[in-house]
């Protein structure tokens, strides 16, 4: 009889269990290797590093980054200034799992979750590895979210599609460029990612959108139009779009990461978010555990901690949609002029004159909640989990 049985050994479950060590907790990871295969863009703030003390070995680091490049249909663009590094993600989340395996937590690898039930007030899961039983299951299963759909909890959550190549001969410089470019990523952005140094190398360059069926014609068109051609490999995955699920916990369960619905919104990231629902998942379920305690009323304020500490995903969500959704290029274009060249002293101050600026330019622009546009924005540096 587990403590906890933690489902998914991704950067969320891993830091749940890093966090839970002085409980008994058990990993299970369907995959052979940690990290493997790659889903996402790989990339990281230092902040985030600096907040859970992480100190990745040198191969888990492929550069340095100096922030964030937002790029408009017409190219005019505007800078976020935040040191961060783009990962070599299998080998990062490795290291998190030694990191958990040193603290002496249990871990099973290509261990498959088949079914869970309730029984006699603990949860009995089935896997391909023989059945676990826990006092508390978290959900750490990315956007399958594996525990809310296989009982029922959650309405699903809306996903978009991320797909890239990771590309040789690529032209960069010295940031993550991020491309809101509707016509070829409708609802979305497209990336390029520099992941060997110098001016010309080797990156990740991708697009996020909710149109699926054309999203592999629509980066192959981007890739065209920067000339670049030199395509190694494709990798991607799907990512919740329609923020935290309406409830991230249930009577001994608890949903971290993309299982959660945790993304964020505007640019998709998911890392610093995943690492902190984990811990703070953690700080409860050893409470709980103390207490001998797993009901749905007391893991409540697991919900009540993400949601103190997460910026305002209401906001933030009605924030995208006013760039996503109701902004035409036109709109963006002016966006684009009318933001500052850098982001680094953009206050409310700053976000206010800049709306009543756009607002002049086109009355129209109020009913297309352009201001909810500009703290989309603005919510977009790490220490509001943007990235």
């Amino acid at each position: 009889m587990y403590d906890v049985a933690v489902i998914g050994g991704g950067p969320a479950g891993l830091s749940f269990a890093k966090t839970a060590q002085n409980i008994k907790t058990i990993v299970l990871e369907e995959h052979e290797r940690f990290g493997a295969p790659v889903h996402c863009g790989e990339c990281i703030s230092d902040l985030c590093l600096r907040k859970f003390d992480l100190k990745p070995p040198k191969d888990a680091i492929a550069r340095l980054v100096k922030g964030v490049k937002i790029i408009f249909p017409d190219d005019h663009t505007s800078i976020l200034s935040e040191r961060g590094y783009v990962l070599n993600k299998d080998i990062f989340e490795q290291y998190l799992a030694d990191e958990v395996q040193k603290k002496g937590i249990e871990i099973k690898t290509a261990c498959r979750v088949e079914g869970i039930e309730r029984k006699e007030g603990h949860w009995l899961l089935k896997t391909n590895k023989g059945n676990v039983e826990a006092k508390i299951i978290v959900d750490a299963t990315g956007h399958i979210q594996l525990v809310s759909n296989l009982l029922k909890l959650n309405k699903s959550s809306m996903k978009n599609v991320g797909i890239q190549y990771r590309m040789n001969d690529v032209d960069f410089g010295e940031y993550l460029d991020f491309y809101l470019w509707p016509d070829l990523a409708p609802k979305g952005y497209l990336w390029m990612i520099p992941k060997s140094n110098g001016e010309r190398g080797y990156a990740n360059v991708g697009l996020v959108t909710d149109d699926i069926k054309n999203a592999k014609e629509n980066l192959d068109k981007f890739i065209k139009l920067k000339k670049w051609n030199d395509v190694e490999f494709t990798f991607g995955g799907m990512i919740p779009s329609s923020g935290p699920l309406e409830k991230t916990y249930h009577t001994g369960i608890m949903m971290i990461g993309d299982a959660a619905g945790f993304a964020s919104p505007l640019f998709e990231g998911g890392t610093h978010l995943a690492l902190m629902s984990g811990k703070l998942a953690a700080e409860v379920a050893i409470e709980a555990v103390e207490k001998k305690d797993f009901s749905q009323a007391f893991l409540e304020r697991y919900e009540s901690a993400w949601k103190k500490e997460f910026p305002p995903y209401e906001t933030l969500v009605k924030g995208k949609k006013a760039i996503y959704e109701k902004l035409s290029i036109k709109d963006l274009c002016l966006l684009g002029e009318l933001l500052p060249e850098n982001f680094d002293n953009f206050g409310n101050k700053e976000k206010l004159l800049l709306g009543m600026k756009m607002m002049m330019r086109d009355p129209k622009l109020y009913k297309k909640d352009v201001l909810d546009a500009l703290f989309a924005f603005a919510y977009s540096e790490s220490k509001y989990y943007g990235w």
